[in-house]
């Protein structure tokens, strides 16, 4: 086999799923570039990439800085070609941080697909389920949190994850709403991404353990390792961090030596693909940590989480991203997730989920192609 086209698709959604405080003056259209590699076989490798706030950039990198690299390999070579594009990266690219880690993507489904077998398979199969937690937007009230909290609980799903928007006096008020509207059968999570100072996080995080939340995840920024060390070192609950943590295994180590962190984050868009984020999951695993897997915010891309997940032994949940209708795009079909709140993994080969193609083309703002 052999790489002969690379085909893009910037896709249009023209919605913008933040406020004012997060998106600044300018503007954010939370837009999507469909990626399809095709092999000299006809063999096809899919992938979506992150486009917020400028779907030219992912474009032209892709086109720019990745297609040269990619043609004419056999996709196999999935290794040699994720090393390859780090170097790349470190000689004055600086890709951001949502690539190239869905050309990653593509390539393995591709080989998945030529095997015959669903991803997770094809990765190393350990379970076929796993339960979900609902994991909402920043909302401007409170009752918005609780509302959407019972929701979720009313169909099924027995997690919820909160952003509280600030300050944190704010997102203890929030907390403690949501606990007593839901009562203690419900598993609470608080992931404020926030820029709270040690001692305020130290408040937040002792009142989270008297409420019986799961964790609390990034209260600092996820460069701030002294600030996390301290907080790990004070509090019992667990911390959850890394998310953005740049430089893939490489960085999230630095956070698991300086014990900056209990549970550590990545993912297939963010984390250099799934080569990037099985190397963090094994990394963690042989510290006795679990890698809690983190949204894409792309429907199709967070399946591919989920083969991950089903790959792996230490993560405990699945990152449901709500409401689910603002991320579905581009994806045919919803999740699949039952009402006992558990999510199991497509059995097709490949990722086993299909675009709408139809979408696509309709929304398409630029088609690229490159072909051998």
């Amino acid at each position: 086999m052999k790489i002969v086209s690379f085909e893009t698709w910037w896709v249009k959604r023209e919605k913008c799923l933040f406020d004012e405080k997060r998106r600044g003056g300018a503007a954010m259209d939370w837009d999507v570039v469909v990626l399809k590699l095709t092999a000299d076989d006809g063999t096809e490798g899919l992938a979506t990439c992150l486009a917020a706030r400028s779907g030219g950039v992912t474009e032209n990198y892709l086109h720019d800085n990745i297609a040269p690299v990619v043609m004419g390999r056999d996709p196999h070579d999935r290794e040699k070609i994720w090393h390859e594009l780090w170097n790349i990266d470190r000689h004055l690219t600086f890709f951001p941080v949502y690539l190239p880690g869905p050309v990653d993507v593509a390539l393995w489904d591709m080989c998945a697909k030529k095997a015959g077998l669903p991803l997770y398979k094809y990765l190393g199969a350990y379970r076929t389920q796993l339960p979900v937690y609902a994991s909402g937007l920043f909302h401007e009230t409170l009752e918005d949190y609780v509302e959407e909290a019972l929701y979720y609980r009313s169909k099924g799903i027995h997690a919820y994850k909160a952003h509280p928007p600030g300050p944190w006096t704010l997102d203890m008020e929030i907390h403690q709403a949501i606990r007593k509207a839901v009562g203690d059968d419900m598993v609470l999570m608080s992931d404020p991404v926030a820029e709270y100072t040690l001692d305020q996080a130290i408040a937040v995080g002792r009142q989270l353990e008297k409420l019986n939340y799961r964790w609390l995840e990034e209260p600092f920024r996820d460069f701030e390792l002294y600030k996390y060390q301290e907080l790990c070192r004070t509090l019992d609950i667990p911390i959850a961090a890394t998310e953005t943590t740049r430089g893939c295994h490489w960085g999230v180590a630095q956070t698991i030596a300086q014990r900056a962190a209990d549970i550590v984050r990545a993912d297939v868009s963010w984390k250099n693909g799934i080569t990037g984020t099985l190397k963090i999951a094994h990394m963690a695993e042989g510290f006795g940590l679990n890698c809690e897997i983190h949204t894409t915010t792309m429907n199709y891309m967070d399946l591919v989480n989920l083969h991950v997940s089903c790959a792996i032994r230490n993560c405990e949940y699945y990152e449901y991203f709500v409401p689910e209708e603002s991320f579905q795009f581009p994806m045919k079909g919803s999740l699949p997730i039952d009402e006992q709140g558990m999510i199991t993994v497509p059995e097709g080969p490949g990722v086993g989920a299909e675009l709408d193609w139809e979408l696509i083309e309709r929304q398409c703002h630029s088609y690229r192609v490159v072909r051998l």
